[in-house]
């Protein structure tokens, strides 16, 4: 009599999400709306509501993160100005950004970046590679890339 082996034949195992490089440069906006620190706050209201985002990135000559400027930042201006009675043409994006601002890497994978959204409270991330600025990752970006692995990964 031979010896019978009872280890079954390896079959190839299915990918899980945990198995997936799914990172955040893959679902970053690139095409961003980004301000310029002398621009007028009024410029910045007519872009959130033009192209319906919440904010965006402050960037100085070389494309480098300065800062970030949300629409809280803009009514904030907007609530000093009524208060002090002073018109709003004259205040710039420099005096309400946002300058001390937290980035997250490119090659970070989607779920690493869920929990640091859920940790920092923050609705958008850039990112910056060589000191320039080259995308954003939204909240909004991580539930597509959420969606999009769901089918192949996710149990129904």
């Amino acid at each position: 009599m031979g010896i019978k082996s009872f280890l079954a034949a390896r079959r190839n195992k299915k990918k899980t999400a945990g198995d997936t490089p799914l990172k955040v440069s893959d679902y970053m906006t690139r095409n961003l709306v980004t301000f310029k620190s002398n621009q007028p706050i009024e410029e910045v209201i007519n872009a959130i509501i033009k192209y319906r985002i919440s904010g965006g990135p402050v960037v100085n000559d070389k494309d480098e993160l300065i800062g970030v400027i949300s629409e809280g930042d803009c009514i904030k201006e907007i609530s000093e100005s009524r208060y002090h009675n002073m018109p709003m043409s004259n205040h710039t994006v420099e005096n309400y950004m946002i300058k001390n601002v937290e980035t997250i890497d490119g090659n970070m994978n989607i779920f690493d970046a869920a929990n640091k959204f859920l940790e920092a409270k923050r609705r958008r991330f850039p990112i910056v590679e060589n000191g320039k600025l080259i995308g954003q990752i939204s909240q909004k970006d991580i539930l597509k890339a959420a969606l999009s692995i769901k089918g192949s990964t996710w149990k129904k």
